[in-house]
């Protein structure tokens, strides 16, 4: 089950800080090269990292190099790439914090030229 739908995530970029923090999963959006544009709460909270040191810094080197793997960040290239990205991933975090098993759902609004990573704990 995912995270949430194409069309919730559409309306995402719309959504000022205040509301991604509200969500109950992370959000995290990211440039076609992995700098981090918006990071709320949730995810500042489960990967024990500042939203202020998140902005600006690539997600998948700086902020969560856990992630720089095929897994996660070989599967974001592709869809930039295809200009196409949907996809749910089943994942350990663990930079920064004790192993977390957590659900790691990708997007991209195409319209928008936007990308999402969500993440939940399992």
């Amino acid at each position: 089950m995912s995270i949430a739908t194409a069309a919730e995530i559409r309306e995402f970029a719309k959504k000022t800080q205040d509301q991604l923090n509200l969500l109950e999963f992370g959000a995290v959006q990211v440039d076609d090269t992995g700098i981090v544009k918006s990071y709320n709460k949730y995810e500042s909270e489960l990967g024990n990292t500042p939203i202020s040191d998140a902005l600006g810094k690539n997600f998948f080197t700086q902020v969560a190099p856990c992630t720089n793997n095929r897994l996660i960040f070989g599967k974001f290239k592709d869809g930039v790439a295809a200009n196409f990205l949907d996809t749910e991933v089943n994942f350990v975090f663990t930079y920064k914090i004790r192993p977390v098993n957590v659900t790691v759902q990708m997007f991209r609004d195409t319209t928008a030229k936007t990308n999402w990573l969500l993440v939940k704990r399992r």
